[in-house]
């Protein structure tokens, strides 16, 4: 779709095409905030449609093409590319669509690095209420960053450096005499969509009319400043109030460029996504919500909690988990606890859940030795109306949680003709309604905040496996991977992510609460206790379950078995189901 040219902006001898979005407040009426976002490289404007349109409900949107691309005029200059003419560009826009407001800039790409200039130099002084960073870092910084890594010693700083090379390879090409700017007008409208569906995997975005054009025109962008900028750096702040966006799957920046980022910058706060390098293509939705997050905290005061985790205030790296907030049920022993644990070594802010209040509260207090905030909330999950209350509380305290990880859950042995209906009633209450209702209450409240989350449902090796006496056990374990299986393919739609962990024999204490029915007091004593010594033999620790939920979470696993035994149970329940039926007669009741 080719948008049409809103205004035309005069910057010295350059022409600028502006589009804009979204009415401008009536006369006497409270203006509307003014985002203007700057493209990258080799885009144009037009790579802002999709997040344009989800602001401009609530706010006045303008996009330009830069200097070189799209509508706008084209200098043949290569001097014409330098920074200080782009900020221009950009000064002159803002005074059109602005004049008696400041804006929040929105950068991506080349569009961050030319934002970069205009906050941390004086010609918009007073003029930029905020600026949201995406993969474009400003050269000054890239090249101190540079010189203090080849200064050091650190085998670690030197690697950094050559994989951040290793990721610009490109950056060498594009200066070297005429190849590419031959190449992007002889073949740039036929590579530039397969490049994005095999690097970035977008196979659906919106052609662009002067791909080819922008990409040869565009080249001019780096011979006139990357080798000066990053050859003699200069120091480069600011004090407005920057939001960086990391997109984890940038294929072009490495992460550790941005350590550094805090000496130059005070006010800064870091949100990673699950994207890659063009986020403002692939998930236009994602983009517009962490921009009107930033822009509603800096036009009100009111920072919400979610940005309160993000703040960055120290040089370094932040923990990979660093900004999230986790939900464990079942929080106060076992799996449970260590999963908080990990959690909150890995930077996230943990509500751990659990119905022993002592239990709970001794999880949180170890979370917080990790220097993370940890409450700890006294609730049955087999209580729907307990669960409704804990949502609620999250719900008004923090919006919704990152990630929910539904643990908590009984053991019941025996045969199925000594299982009562109270029995089953209570086994599928917690394993099976807790699942749901964590699943549902806290997944409603991701949808409703726009929040990207997980949910992690822990299951069994007996949802693979039938056995002679676990019917009950085995059977709310089964209808848990069935539900995680039926819940994922309904929010995948939603970009929340549901995972499910089938443990094999892990050390917990749940072999000496797991009850043993039809048996007297003595002998159930007897079979728990020579379950607890055959769990230990095995050996599996709750470490590794933590280990594997926090996997499960980063990488997007759908399923995890853990443990030999739960990967044996699941190819045999996978290759030979009938070998897996004769196996479950056979009497292996501790």
């Amino acid at each position: 779709m080719t948008m049409k040219v809103d205004m035309n902006v005069t910057s010295g001898d350059v022409n600028l095409a502006v589009y804009r979005w979204g009415a401008a407040a009536r006369k006497g009426t409270k203006t509307k905030p003014v985002i203007v976002l700057v493209h990258g490289y080799p885009d144009s404007a037009s790579v802002w449609a999709g997040t344009a349109e989800a602001l401009s409900q609530r706010y006045q949107v303008v996009a330009y093409d830069v200097r070189g691309a799209g509508r706008s005029s084209r200098p043949q200059d290569t001097s014409a590319y330098r920074l200080e003419h782009l900020v221009e560009d950009l000064a002159a826009v803002v005074d059109a669509v602005s004049p008696d407001q400041p804006v929040h800039l929105v950068g991506h790409d080349w569009g961050s690095i030319q934002s970069w200039e205009a906050v941390t130099t004086p010609r918009l002084a007073g003029r930029i209420a905020s600026y949201t960073s995406m993969s474009g870092p400003s050269l000054d910084h890239a090249g101190m960053w540079l010189r203090a890594r080849l200064a050091s010693r650190s085998a670690t700083d030197k690697a950094a450096v050559l994989k951040q090379l290793a990721h610009s390879w490109y950056i060498g090409a594009f200066h070297l005499p005429v190849l590419a700017p031959a190449l992007w007008k002889v073949a740039g409208n036929a590579l530039w969509p397969a490049m994005l569906a095999r690097v970035e995997g977008i196979r659906d975005a919106t052609a662009n009319p002067t791909q080819a054009e922008d990409g040869a025109h565009g080249v001019k962008l780096y011979r006139a400043n990357v080798g000066e900028r990053l050859g003699k750096p200069r120091l480069r702040t600011t004090d407005i109030p920057v939001q960086l966006v990391f997109p984890r799957g940038d294929h072009f920046m490495i992460e550790e460029i941005w350590d550094d980022l805090p000496r130059w910058v005070p006010n800064l706060w870091r949100c990673d996504v699950d994207a890659g390098h063009w986020l403002p293509v692939s998930h236009p939705q994602l983009v517009a919500d962490k921009i009107a997050r930033f822009v509603d905290f800096v036009q009100s005061g009111k920072q919400p909690a979610d940005l309160q985790r993000a703040r960055i205030t120290a040089p370094g790296r932040p923990r990979r988990h660093a900004g999230k907030l986790v939900l464990i049920t079942g929080a106060g022993s076992g799996f449970g606890r260590e999963t908080a644990l990990a959690f909150a070594e890995a930077g996230a802010d943990v509500i751990a859940v659990d119905i022993n209040k002592e239990a709970a509260e001794r999880t949180a207090t170890l979370c917080r030795l990790s220097e993370v905030s940890a409450w700890a909330r006294v609730v049955d999950v087999g209580n729907a109306r307990a669960m409704r209350s804990l949502a609620s509380w999250v719900g008004k305290e923090f919006g919704a949680v990152d990630v929910v990880v539904n643990n908590a859950g009984i053991g019941l042995a025996g045969s199925f003709f000594d299982t009562s209906d109270a029995d089953w009633d209570k086994v599928l209450k917690i394993n099976l309604g807790g699942v749901i209702q964590g699943s549902r209450l806290f997944g409603a409240q991701m949808i409703e905040s726009g929040r990207r989350g997980h949910i992690v449902n822990v299951a069994s090796m007996g949802a693979y496996t039938p056995a002679r006496f676990m019917s009950a056990y085995n059977t709310s374990k089964a209808a848990v991977r069935m539900l995680s299986d039926c819940l994922r393919a309904e929010l995948a739609e939603h970009d929340i992510h549901v995972a499910t962990i089938c443990p094999g024999l892990s050390i917990t204490n749940i072999t000496q609460s797991t009850r043993f029915v039809g048996v007297s007091e003595a002998e159930q004593q007897r079979k728990q206790s020579d379950a607890t010594r055959l769990y230990q033999r095995r050996n599996l620790k709750p470490q590794a379950i933590a280990r594997s939920i926090l996997k499960a979470v980063e990488q997007h696993s759908a399923e995890v078995p853990v443990g030999v035994e739960a990967h044996g149970s699941r190819l045999l329940s996978r290759l030979v189901p009938g070998l897996s039926r004769r196996l479950a007669q056979l009497d292996l009741e501790p």
